[in-house]
């Protein structure tokens, strides 16, 4: 049976630790490390090892009484969380550790909503129990209250009488087993290996990582209520959660088999091209083994693929569900050294692969790199990665919040290009669509109108990039466009054509409709003394956020509420100060809503709407063999189509 297996938790609430002792006793490794020595096996990258925290996502193999485990140590710190969530979408189980003396933390909350909604079942280790100041029944009483009050903690293991109580609770026929005393450990077993999987369930246990205290029999329990079962006849499936380059910056490419199986040699095609496997490893730390053939439920790397992305399913032609954590600030590269712009731009294509969430992003005009990222933690570490990798010697300047724009108005947009012996026009309907949903595409084109080909290029024009609004330049998002129609021409029209039409359409109908800005909010918990709820409502007003009704729990007080980032973004210093370190602060991002110092910003970019060298809202009409520009509140009556 093959189990993959995650680590999380909050930054330095000993999930490496508690890792590394999991592989010394399982004889994965045959030394424990440390982190605070230096030596973690999972934290095999020296940046990881000098700052003392996890950065890169890493796996180690397990061979446990028949089984083989994939465990994934992943990043605890919020600038590197992106790289977690990645993780968690080709995990069986995880296993959340959670520190029995600080207890719930910001990040904790945040780990356990994104294991929830990816569907994970979990188990979860109480660490550092031999600490000063833990208290095991204060941190399970507030988990049960703000995670879920089905964890059940085990004091020796699933056979207690404790356990059998509790499942008897909320089972009729198991209660009249247990009264008779026939509910035996089998029927216990089967009972929670069913609940835990289906998330009803979530075992807890308590220990200590560091003085490897209860994580050998916390594992134990663990490898006898977990199950899992995979189609290995089934076409062969898998998805990518993570891309590395080696030295030779070939590139390696790590995904879960979720179905069939995949042999070396076996092929694959991405759009136009095919793309063969070479090769295919089991990673255990830095180290691999070469394999020839890996089954469904199996994590492994492969080389010769360089057409898939993180997040696609290969060999079903189609990506997961999009990501939840994604950056709110964006920063432009800085570099002074002797290499052309252009010539960065491609070492940092290679780090844009590995992170997705960067968008690393080329300004061709002002030649300039721009890139979206978490926090500043994360801007340290690329310009130490820039250095070790390609030996660019690189800064960031500050980061800046990363706004987007939307419509909030029903228009629609022409476009015309028709130069001498060039010709496209395309007319789309431009609607608001509900916040998150990004850019949406319906074509109720007439197949008399235009053809498929033609159809497709400009639904693929209006994907292919991230277009520039009107108020700021920021990226264009929750639209839906509907082709109405278009026109090409049976000699004219060539590629290229199509773009320049559904860009001038796009750009025409932003000119028409009322344009708003967007920035990204939080959605914020804030637990402390009862004694500082005026300080905390006041602060959150201040920083133009809303909240709800406080909630008073004896001697404290939990806000909830939303509140712009840009306003918040540094604001957990403050709080810690003034609650003396003793309050929670839970940041979670909210997507995007209106910005609420709209002037201000743009007055700030400064964004020229007709100096944009990418977009125009004009069009290109020909008559008497010349091409001449017409402007876009006159567009609409030159329209062939409309006449």
């Amino acid at each position: 049976m093959f189990k993959t297996i995650g680590v999380l938790a909050h930054v330095d609430a000993g999930k490496t630790t508690f890792s590394e002792q999991l592989l010394f006793h399982t004889e994965s490794i045959k030394m424990r490390g440390r982190v605070d020595h230096k030596d973690a096996f999972l934290d095999n990258h020296e940046l990881e090892r000098a700052r003392g925290i996890t950065i890169f996502a890493e796996q180690g193999r397990i061979h446990y009484q028949g089984d083989t485990y994939t465990l994934i140590d992943t990043p605890g710190h919020v600038d590197f969380s992106p790289e977690m969530e990645r993780a968690i979408r080709v995990m069986d189980y995880a296993i959340l550790i959670v520190s029995a003396v600080d207890g719930i933390e910001g990040h904790t909350e945040t780990v356990w909503q994104l294991l929830r909604k990816n569907n994970v079942p979990t188990f979860i280790f109480l660490n550092k129990m031999d600490r000063d100041g833990a208290n095991i029944e204060a941190v399970l009483t507030a988990m049960r209250k703000d995670f879920s009050e089905n964890i059940v903690f085990l004091e020796k293991g699933y056979a207690d009488t404790s356990v059998k109580e509790w499942l008897a609770e909320r089972d009729e026929e198991l209660l009249e087993l247990f009264l008779d005393e026939k509910l035996t450990n089998e029927l216990v077993l089967m009972t929670l290996q069913k609940k835990i999987a289906n998330e009803q369930t979530f075992i807890c246990m308590a220990g200590s990582a560091l003085k490897d205290i209860g994580v050998l029999t916390f594992f134990e329990q663990l490898a006898a209520l977990t199950v899992t079962k995979f189609d290995i006849a089934a076409p062969f499936q898998a998805e990518v959660f993570k891309i590395r380059h080696d030295e030779g910056q070939q590139r390696i490419t790590f995904m879960k088999a979720l179905q069939g199986n995949l042999n070396v040699r076996d092929t694959f095609t991405f759009g136009e091209s095919t793309e063969k496997v070479t090769e295919i490893h089991y990673y255990n730390g830095a180290k691999f083994e070469i394999t020839q053939q890996v089954v469904a439920g199996e994590i492994f790397a492969v080389k010769g693929l360089t057409q898939a992305e993180i997040g696609d399913i290969v060999g079903a032609l189609r990506k997961s569900e999009p990501f939840e954590l994604i950056p709110t600030l964006q920063a432009k590269v800085v570099y002074n050294g002797n290499l052309h712009m252009k010539d960065v731009r491609q070492k940092f294509r290679l780090l844009n692969a590995e992170e997705p969430s960067l968008r690393a992003i080329w300004h061709e005009k002002f030649q300039e790199i721009h890139v979206h990222v978490m926090g500043v933690i994360q801007l340290e570490v690329l310009v130490n990665i820039a250095k070790e990798r390609f030996d660019l010697t690189i800064s960031f300047e500050d980061p800046k919040i990363l706004y987007m724009e939307t419509i909030a108005t029903t228009v629609t947009g022409y476009g015309h290009f028709e130069p001498l012996k060039h010709y496209a026009e395309v007319h789309l309907l431009m609607e608001p669509a509900q916040r998150g949903n990004g850019i949406r595409f319906v074509n109720a084109c007439h197949a008399d109108d235009l053809s498929v080909g033609h159809m497709r290029l400009i639904e693929q024009h209006l994907f292919e990039r991230e277009h520039h609004g009107l108020l700021t330049g920021s990226a264009l998002t929750d639209v839906k466009f509907t082709l109405l129609t278009g026109r090409a021409h049976n000699m004219h029209t060539e590629g290229g054509d199509f773009r320049e039409a559904t860009f001038r359409a796009l750009r025409q109908g932003l000119e028409q409709a009322e344009n708003v800005l967007l920035e990204p909010y939080y959605n914020f918990k804030m637990k402390a003394s009862i004694d500082f709820i005026g300080r905390m409502m006041n602060d959150v007003q201040q920083a133009n956020g809303i909240f709800e009704a406080p909630e008073m729990i004896e001697d404290t007080v939990v806000l909830v509420g939303k509140v712009p980032v840009a306003t918040f973004m540094n604001y957990s210093t403050t709080f810690a100060a003034y609650t003396n370190g003793k309050g929670l602060l839970t940041l979670k991002f909210a997507g995007y809503d209106v910005c609420h110092n709209r002037d201000a910003v743009i007055e700030q970019i400064a964004y020229n709407k007709n100096a944009d060298p990418e977009y125009t809202s004009s069009s290109i009409f020909c008559a008497k063999g010349k091409g001449y520009s017409v402007p876009w509140d006159e567009a609409e009556a030159a329209m062939h189509c409309l006449k």
